[in-house]
């Protein structure tokens, strides 16, 4: 009995939530115009979104958002557009999500848009090494305050808060509910594009990614400030 539950659980839904964009990247209007802003959100979301569409472990993709031009482009990637929780932040967009996925009994794999040097291989050495359910893996940022993938089996056994300081909350989350979490280190999920000097360390790696052929190829539209930042 124990066994077959936890077979049932193994049926992963990736869940990519993703703020209306032109209200995107606040913390880096010190650093880039507005406009470029909301280039860069679809781009770094569109970037994510080839990586997980490949990953073949994954038994389906959805976007979490009110956004058209990101809905158009979760479609043409093949992900299904859910709404609901879209209007209240990254945490109501992820939880309604869990809930849908628990009622089917699925996984929820979530990482957030702006992690753009993910490759489908990181997904996948996530996924291989997340245990039999009950079960939560997790991925953090760099600096070890933010929470940048989550694996919940079932989607819905923890209560999922994001924020700039989730991570260490979230491992108290866990093992209140009885779980030992994996950890995983991984430093590309890690690099999440929030602050100016993410943006800084993302920018003097060069890399295939529509997100830094955009900056790189804008660079002279950039104001003073950018210039600052990217010094």
């Amino acid at each position: 009995m124990t066994n077959d539950r936890r077979a049932s659980y193994r049926g992963i839904w990736a869940v990519i939530p993703v703020k209306e964009t032109v209200l995107a990247k606040q913390r880096l209007a010190n650093a880039l115009p507005p406009a470029l802003r909301q280039q860069l959100a679809l781009a770094m979301f569109e970037d994510v979104l080839e990586s997980v569409a490949a990953v073949s472990e994954l038994c389906g993709v959805a976007v979490v958002t009110l956004d058209d031009r990101a809905a158009e482009i979760a479609r043409r990637w093949g992900a299904e557009v859910w709404t609901d929780g879209a209007r209240d932040g990254h945490t109501g967009a992820v939880t309604a999500a869990a809930r849908q996925l628990a009622s089917k009994s699925a996984t929820i794999l979530t990482i957030p848009g702006d992690v753009p040097l993910v490759s489908a291989p990181d997904i996948s050495r996530i996924v291989a090494v997340h245990p039999a359910a009950p079960a939560f893996t997790i991925v953090p940022a760099w600096d070890e305050c933010g929470s940048n993938t989550i694996i919940c089996s079932p989607a819905d056994i923890v209560p999922l808060r994001f924020g700039p300081n989730s991570f260490f909350p979230h491992l108290a989350a866990a093992r209140a509910r009885g779980l030992s979490p994996t950890i995983v280190r991984n430093n590309a999920i890690g690099l999440d594009i929030d602050e100016p000097s993410d943006l800084a360390t993302f920018v003097r790696r060069p890399s295939s990614t529509r997100s830094w052929r955009l900056l790189n190829g804008c660079r002279t539209d950039w104001d003073h400030a950018s210039s600052v930042v990217l010094a």
